[in-house]
């Protein structure tokens, strides 16, 4: 008889959420105030350290957020700066050499089109693609 693997039932640990909000915070301190044992019931310190530790975590994930927000837009600043100017770009496996003639955001990451000196031009470059820049 052949055993085959088992699957899981229920959502995939890739589409659940890893951020905890007040409401499920509220509902595991709910829970765990309803089930906990009468005759030794849970020093208040411990429920405020939590609650301090849950506001420590929020305030994290917006710094997190807020700092991924500037340097997105410190990215397209620093690519507003390369209109003109003349750059060496790893580009396919070839090195690609051309003046930075427009600019566009892809997925909010600037992208350059760069004109080469034969008049082609080349879009979908990157600021990590970038290797020198003139």
């Amino acid at each position: 008889m052949t055993i085959s693997a088992a699957t899981a039932v229920g959502p995939s640990q890739t589409s659940q959420s890893s951020n905890i909000g007040i409401e499920d915070f509220l509902k595991i301190l709910s829970a765990q105030l309803n089930n906990q044992d009468p005759l030794k019931p849970v020093d208040n310190t411990e429920f405020v350290a939590q609650i301090a530790q849950f506001a420590s975590l929020e305030q994290s994930r917006e710094l997190n957020s807020k700092i991924d927000s500037l340097l997105s837009s410190q990215a397209s600043t620093q690519s507003i700066g390369l209109l003109g100017k003349t750059i060496d770009a790893n580009f396919g496996g070839q090195l690609l050499t051309g003046r930075v003639s427009a600019l566009s955001m892809t997925s909010g990451q600037p992208t350059l089109t760069v004109t080469t000196s034969s008049g082609a031009f080349q879009d979908g470059i990157g600021l990590s693609q970038i290797v020198n820049i003139r």
